[in-house]
């Protein structure tokens, strides 16, 4: 085997496996945010059921944007609180959050994962 074989056969390998690489965090990303819209819609508050319903997801360039289609408005009110029109403030009922930070570590473990094979 010459030295010109073996830098073909090295550089096929790494092609093959950066493919194999992205076909995995493709599949990742798809997943995860298809779970995180799931428990979006479970851990949600539910006062009619249209804020819970509305969450969905889209993809944005090679990532995916997960948005609450009915009632958007809500979301940083209902995560954060806010005042009431005659004074005091309506307690803040974290949903999203918690969420969030489950799906970008199953992500991070995930990619993790396919990266040491």
């Amino acid at each position: 085997m010459s030295i010109n074989n073996l830098s073909k056969e090295i550089a096929n390998y790494l092609s093959q496996f950066s493919k194999e690489v992205e076909e995995e965090l493709e599949k990742s990303k798809d997943d995860i945010t298809k779970d995180a819209v799931k428990q979006l819609k479970v851990r949600s508050p539910k006062n009619t059921g249209s804020y819970r319903k509305g969450w969905t997801r889209k993809k944005v360039g090679k990532g995916y944007v997960i948005h609450n289609k009915t009632d958007y408005r809500l979301t940083h009110l209902l995560e954060n609180g806010h005042a009431k029109r005659g004074g005091g403030r309506v307690a803040a009922k974290v949903h999203i959050k918690p969420v969030e930070e489950g799906s970008i570590k199953a992500f991070i473990e995930r990619v993790e994962r396919v990266i040491k094979g």
